[in-house]
């Protein structure tokens, strides 16, 4: 699925105030402009060594993060009906 039509459908779920492309991997850079307090990132970063530096800056600034885990074999084409029922409602 292309990126474009996978940031659109993370931008339609109702609790999401605002979906933005990553432009660098140092993550606390977009924080600085934006101030979230939720960020989630795969699970393939959890333990990471690169990752624990960020973990901790995160944690300094009272952001959560939440960590999703790899879904082999998850259907686009589902979660795009499922998406647009739940919009008929």
């Amino acid at each position: 699925m292309p990126f474009e039509e996978r940031i659109e459908i993370v931008r339609n779920i109702k609790y999401v105030d605002a979906a933005i492309p990553q432009e660098e991997l140092d993550k606390f850079k977009m924080w600085e402009k934006l101030h979230f307090d939720v960020l989630f990132v795969g699970d393939d970063w959890f333990n990471a060594p690169s990752w624990k530096e960020m973990e901790t800056k995160f944690n300094e600034v009272g952001v959560r993060i939440v960590y999703f885990p790899y879904t082999k074999g998850t259907s686009s084409t589902i979660l795009n009906d499922t998406l647009i029922k739940l919009r008929e409602q």
